[in-house]
């Protein structure tokens, strides 16, 4: 039974206090308790806003008002909790949101007769070492990027899983991705789309050097290991495409499954390959093509 609903919001958005009340009012007459962000709060001119890392302690399911960058904002500050999050979509592709701003009265309604499932998302953990030394560790929903932020400029990376060795880049990066970031920036890149309860991870190469360099699906219970190969200054490992941190020489940045999930609510049955076609609009014959054959995409 749910007694406590937090709310996190993404900045910016002229329809979020409309629906912030819609929950605030859905809560009322279920006698549920709420906890609002500071973004949350301001919106509705009070005063009583939490840092968002607060907002999971004191609540049984977080709703999130935004967009696939709200909910993995969302997810890191739950982190190892597990705290389901109702996704309401607000802004462009929205992959992980599965509702909209008119169906949020139906979803919480769902969720009142508790008459919903969790979607349970892997989550990587990884850690940067140098020196022997564990200098900082990370939790992506999405992803973990090793890139060049600086001069356009090839890195020289190596990369291992399971003590095996993969392959050497030399390539703007390389992506170690989730199912749920494989429609992210490793698909951008060229990567594989997996289902997110497909258990595997995959490492995408980011525009390589060489054509026969190609993305790799590896097991979920695969340990990767990056080591860093050059004195290229301006590497950087980005989680989610939102934390980051500047990285050395002879760096080791080590990636693998973590042992909690992002726990998504559904109130509906959506199928994967729906959303896929719908959000990448898959066969649609008025997209122009975009090589020099004319016709149409999905010809």
């Amino acid at each position: 039974m749910i007694q406590s609903i937090g709310i996190i919001s993404k900045p910016g958005r002229a329809d979020i206090p409309g629906l912030a009340r819609r929950v605030l009012e859905w809560a009322e007459r279920c006698a549920v308790s709420v906890t609002m962000d500071r973004t949350s709060a301001r919106y509705l001119g009070r005063e009583d806003g939490l840092p968002r890392e607060a907002v999971p302690d004191r609540s049984d399911l977080i709703a999130v008002l935004g967009g696939d960058g709200t909910l993995l904002s969302a997810a890191r500050a739950v982190g190892a909790r597990q705290t389901p999050l109702l996704a309401v979509n607000l802004g462009g592709l929205g992959f992980m949101m599965t509702t909209g701003p008119d169906e949020l009265p139906r979803a919480l309604a769902a969720v009142g007769r508790e008459e919903y499932r969790l979607d349970s998302r892997m989550v990587l953990e990884a850690d940067l070492v140098r020196q022997n030394r564990v200098i900082d560790r990370f939790f992506a929903l999405n992803d973990v990027v090793v890139s060049n932020a600086g001069v356009a400029r090839l890195l020289h990376l190596e990369a291992f899983a399971d003590g095996e060795f993969v392959s050497g880049y030399r390539s703007d990066g390389l992506i170690v991705s989730t199912p749920t970031g494989s429609t992210a920036y490793s698909l951008a890149a060229g990567g594989p789309v997996m289902p997110p309860d497909v258990a595997a991870l995959s490492l995408t190469p980011i525009c390589p050097h060489s054509l026969s360099n190609r993305p790799v699906v590896l097991p979920a219970t695969a340990r990767i290991e990056i080591r860093m190969m050059d004195d290229t200054t301006g590497k950087y490992v980005s989680v989610d495409g939102q934390v980051g941190r500047h990285v050395r020489h002879s760096d080791r940045l080590r990636v693998w499954r973590a042992g909690h999930t992002v726990d998504i609510v559904q109130t509906k049955s959506v199928p994967f390959f729906d959303v896929l076609r719908s959000k990448l609009r898959w066969g649609d014959r008025s997209i122009p093509a975009t090589g020099s054959g004319g016709g149409s995409a999905g010809t």
